[in-house]
């Protein structure tokens, strides 16, 4: 007998008492139980990444909400600048166009004023000037009479 005979009876010895004591099964149940904890790990990198892809599509729905929020605040502040600036001009003009009016009317009492003063500086010397005159030339009673209808008479072509 040669020794590989023995070689393969050694192995078949070795094989049955592998067999008696169960090693194919605790190999089978150790393969099986390191299979279901790769299974159940990449189970659950499944699961985070779907986690993680899920908070990824929040975050970017809420980013896209909040530069809309940012553009419609934008854009109402803009809006308000715009309306204040509308009002502030359209309120200067309004404040411009009274003034003026105002200042026009003071100008037109002060000529209305320069002219009646005129007129009346112009009467006292008119009448002033007429009773010099008739003084020398008409006695005191018939100047008196005289005066006083010149009187009424410039008074009412004056008003």
């Amino acid at each position: 007998m040669d020794a590989t005979f023995w070689a393969t009876v050694g192995l078949v010895i070795f094989l049955g008492i592998a067999v008696y004591f169960g090693v194919p099964g605790m190999l089978g149940r150790s393969l099986d139980a390191r299979a279901e904890r790769i299974k159940s790990e990449l189970e659950e990198a499944r699961r985070l990444r779907e986690e993680a892809q899920q908070l990824l599509a929040e975050y970017q729905r809420k980013r896209k909400e909040a530069e809309r929020e940012a553009g419609d605040i934008v854009a109402a502040a803009k809006r308000e600048a715009e309306a204040l600036v509308a009002d502030a001009r359209t309120k200067t003009e309004e404040y411009v166009a009274r003034r003026t009016v105002m200042a026009e009317q003071k100008i037109a009492q002060a000529e209305r004023d320069a002219v009646n003063e005129v007129r009346s500086r112009a009467v006292d010397i008119a009448i002033e000037a007429a009773g010099k005159l008739l003084a020398g030339k008409v006695d005191q009673k018939l100047g008196a009479e005289l005066f006083k209808a010149s009187l009424k008479d410039v008074r009412g072509r004056l008003n």
